[in-house]
């Protein structure tokens, strides 16, 4: 597999406490994404965390905490639960392997380490991880529109709230709904309906470029972007600026008032402090958009901050 093919640079993180063996590993690896590195177990679970790597090389054998209770805890990591960890250890046996395999471990490698060994097993694991991740991007897409559907979009909210929560900042949300598109369908056909759709999504996903940004179809005609440090203002600036790019579409709507296709949105912002505060968030943006409708349509209204 050629790995310069994939879609970004796969992230390898070794964790032992020689640095010796971490400059050989590096070496033999090197050519195979960007290599990190953290000298104890704490700091691996930590560097772990922040990083999120494709791939983890993991002494089994370190003071303080070992390889099996650093694995362990990363297992309990949510965020890391299918990043493939191998275990890097001089002294193998069986019950170590048992022990290895019961805390999440994929493989092993034995030590005196040689080169072949390690790149062949790092690249067999590295195009598993790229293959699963394809796999699960492919399932949280939506059939007709392409952009991320539902459950993508659930995910993502659990996971900016929790990273929020790590790193005090404001999250974003804005819920956007095509106005009047039922009548949309009924004038024009359900293909064009469709076609609509598919124009909205598009536009909408490419104003989410941002790290970290994601635009979803949240259902129907409605649809949702997540926008990651983001405060009330540049909340309700996104929505005005989303709303002027759909009526720029001019995509003709003779059974809506303004004769094109405009959206209502509903904006909201806040520091995600509590565990429900996806829910939270979502709820606020969501009370927000329906006072655009019931204000007329064609629209942006801002929840206010929603700690």
């Amino acid at each position: 597999m050629d790995f310069s093919d994939s879609r970004r640079e796969a992230r390898i993180l070794i964790v032992d406490d020689s640095p010796t063996s971490i400059r050989l590993v590096s070496h033999f690896v090197r050519d195979m994404g960007s290599v990190h590195f953290a000298t104890s177990g704490e700091a691996g679970l930590k560097m772990a965390i922040d990083l999120c790597p494709d791939l983890i090389l993991l002494d089994m054998e370190m003071p303080g905490m070992d390889g099996l209770e650093t694995c362990s805890q990363i297992r309990k990591n949510a965020d890391l639960l299918d990043v493939p960890v191998i275990f890097i250890t001089a002294h193998s046996s069986v019950d170590q392997e048992v022990a290895g395999f019961a805390v999440g471990a994929v493989d092993f490698i034995g030590k005196p380490l040689s080169e072949p060994i390690v790149r062949a097993r790092v690249r067999t694991h590295l195009t598993l991880k790229q293959q699963s991740d394809l796999l699960r991007e492919l399932a949280m897409r939506d059939g007709l529109t392409g952009i991320h559907n539902r459950r993508a979009f659930d995910e993502r909210m659990v996971l900016e709230c929790r990273r929020h929560r790590r790193t005090p900042g404001s999250l974003g949300l804005a819920i956007i709904d095509i106005d009047n598109f039922k009548a949309y369908n009924d004038f024009y056909g359900h293909q064009a309906g469709d076609a609509c759709l598919r124009e909205v999504a598009q536009l909408i996903d490419a104003s989410a470029r941002r790290p970290g940004e994601m635009a979803a179809r949240y259902g129907g005609e409605e649809f949702a972007v997540i926008i990651p440090s983001c405060s009330v203002e540049e909340a309700q600036r996104y929505g005005e600026y989303l709303a002027a790019q759909v009526r720029a579409l001019a995509l003709p709507h003779e059974a809506s008032p303004p004769g094109v296709v405009t959206v209502s949105i509903g904006v909201a912002a806040g520091a995600p402090e509590s565990e429900q505060a996806d829910q939270q968030l979502l709820a606020f943006a969501d009370a927000a958009l329906y006072r655009a409708k019931d204000a007329g349509r064609n629209r942006v209204i801002v929840a206010g901050d929603a700690q």
